[in-house]
């Protein structure tokens, strides 16, 4: 009789656990296909990596085998088996923690296999008693309570940035009993969000964006207004119990032997100097703004500014505008440049990768992130699984046919678009936006109508590399000159550790390395491969110091094991890092 899925599955995960107890690499190798993938997030490696092929699993297995000490693993629910693949998810127990996992197995061996550690022994995430009852001389009230927490000294983790990803960790910590201090410029929380330009909105449908622990509510907007997703911010910090410090800056940062960091901040005017053991960057996806040196910019008679500093369009209605640059900023300035009346140019240095957001929805994100999937029983734990489980080496396997998709149905917007002149790409190799998006952090638009603007002429486009600035003009090196009262620089970000830099110096910055890219070999993403984002929720090459952050999906997923590694870290936990990233390309 031949097997059900339930009992391969199960059989499977007998042997893989009879073969790590045996501390057996070879014979837990041979139980995956020969092309096979393993990602682990924390629970084996104490870090966030992905091994390939058998030989990658021996290679875990033998340096890992002895101090996870896994077993216990069993079906969490039934499995679901089709084109010849059997999907299951599983639970297991490590030395010091509980996990859980998703496994693809296939009649060769497993194909894809996703371990996560989710909780530490004995520090599990329960809910406070709040209060103790009874009469006691030396009570201390909630609202003393908070009050030292947040203006403790002496702070196991200093979070600098306090936008979506400081502020999801900062919950993680909290509910750790991690001491910790998030601190952000600007006075609130979510001011980041509210001193955009006005017309900024999320691009991403709501189901996508939760953050932890407390969900949007039902009756949230699909597509969140800026000032409304500001006003959660600061609403969900408050509920979340984040030690959030707003109107501080950091100055610099200086570790010494002992291994305790010196980190200068600037508090509403008054330096203060914490000393904790951990400093997290969580400065989104993007670092210092890019802003182009280019003769001409100090003889220029109107205004020029970074998008990162568009005020919006109000001030801007009679104006000759031209915008440089043609992704999510500059397609969101000139369309709320042309509402109001002003004259708009788009200036195409590159092509650029375009999706329709209803498309990106039904298309892309639908089955895990909707509300089809929710009533199909995909929770936003269950989707982050699934998303999570595929390995970035193949990714673009399962992304291509999507956007293949997307050109099928949006055929007719394309082809206006090409018309029009905009130069359109699917990426290096058609796997669309979110690829873009992991390996640069770049070079896409999701579409929320001004890409109709560009299609029908109604926002001029322009190409070329911007040569030089006159009083009134900006020349292209086509020779085209371009009429600018204001000029606005949509020109994007540096990596992450160019703001590490001013903070840690240059020399610790190197040391670490560039933030962010897989080493795919595309565009703007160099190898060597890495196979994860580089540099972020996990060590690198500076210890102590960590990288955290994304769009608010990778601020909710990320942050539980960022958070573990930190709380492992002050319990004394061993923490042997396997496979700790090496340094390349730095810029």
């Amino acid at each position: 009789m031949s097997l059900t899925a339930s009992e391969k599955i199960t059989s499977w995960l007998t042997d893989f656990e009879a073969a790590l107890a045996a501390r057996d690499a070879e014979r837990a190798a041979q139980l995956f296909a020969p092309t096979s993938f393993w990602r682990d997030l924390v629970a084996f490696s104490w870090n966030i990596t992905t091994v390939e092929n058998r030989d990658g699993v021996r290679d875990l297995v033998t340096a890992t085998a002895d101090t996870t000490n896994a077993s216990n693993f069993r079906l969490s629910e039934e499995p679901e088996e089709a084109d010849g693949v059997i999907t299951a998810y599983f639970t297991f127990e490590t030395a010091i923690g509980r996990g859980s996992g998703l496994l693809r197995l296939t009649d060769e061996g497993a194909f894809t296999l996703l371990t996560t550690l989710d909780e530490l022994k004995g520090h599990e995430e329960t809910r406070p008693k709040g209060v103790e009852h009874g009469a006691r001389r030396d009570r201390v009230t909630w609202k003393e309570r908070r009050t030292a927490e947040i203006e403790n000294p002496d702070p196991y983790v200093v979070v600098i940035g306090g936008g979506q990803g400081g502020i999801a960790l900062g919950a993680r910590l909290r509910q750790l009993g991690v001491d910790h201090v998030v601190v952000d410029k600007h006075e609130r929380p979510g001011d980041q969000w509210r001193s955009r330009y006005k017309s900024l909105c999320l691009h991403d449908p709501i189901w996508y964006d939760h953050l932890p622990y407390l969900p949007f509510p039902k009756n949230w907007p699909v597509f969140a207004p800026k000032d409304k997703i500001g006003d959660w911010l600061e609403m969900y910090s408050t509920v979340m119990e984040v030690n959030f410090w707003g109107s501080t800056t950091a100055k610099s940062a200086v570790r010494d032997e002992s291994g305790r960091w010196a980190v200068t901040v600037d508090r509403a005017g008054e330096e203060v100097v914490l000393h904790p053991a951990h400093l997290v960057f969580a400065l989104g996806v993007s670092g210092k703004p890019n802003v182009p040196v280019i003769p001409g910019q100090d003889v220029f008679a109107g205004e020029q500014h970074h998008s990162s500093q568009h005020p919006g369009p109000d001030a801007y209605r009679d104006s000759k505008v031209v915008v440089i640059g043609s992704n999510n900023s500059a397609f969101d300035i000139c369309g709320a440049l042309w509402e109001v009346g002003a004259d708009v140019t788009m200036v195409q240095r590159s092509s650029t990768h375009i999706v329709r957001s209803d498309s990106l929805m039904e298309f892309a994100l639908g089955d895990l992130y909707s509300e089809r999937a929710l009533a199909a029983g995909v929770t936003t734990h269950k989707a982050d699984t699934i998303f999570a489980s595929l390995p970035y080496r193949i990714l673009h396997t399962f992304q291509i046919p999507t956007y293949e998709a997307i050109a099928e149905h949006d055929k007719e917007f394309y082809d206006r678009l090409e018309k029009s002149g905009f130069r359109h790409d699917w990426g290096d190799d058609g796997s669309g936006l979110f690829l873009k998006y992991l390996r640069r952090g770049s070079g896409y638009y999701i579409d929320v109508g001004a890409a109709d603007l560009v299609a029908n002429g109604e926002v001029k486009l322009a190409h070329g590399q911007v040569v030089s600035l006159s009083a009134h003009a900006v020349t292209l090196d086509t020779g085209q000159e371009l009429p600018a009262d204001v000029v606005v620089y949509a020109t994007g970000y540096s990596s992450m550790n160019g703001l590490a830099a001013d903070i840690v110096g240059q020399e610790m910055a190197d040391r670490v390395g560039k933030v962010w890219g897989l080493g795919s070999e595309t565009t703007k993403d160099p190898g060597p491969w890495e196979g994860e984002e580089r540099n972020m929720w996990k060590p690198t090459q500076q210890e102590g110091l960590w990288f955290h952050g994304g769009n608010l999906h990778q601020s909710r997923y990320y942050s539980l094991y960022l958070a573990l590694q930190l709380k492992a870290r002050q319990e004394g936990i061993p923490t042997p890092v396997y496979a700790l990233q090496e340094v390349h390309h730095t810029y």
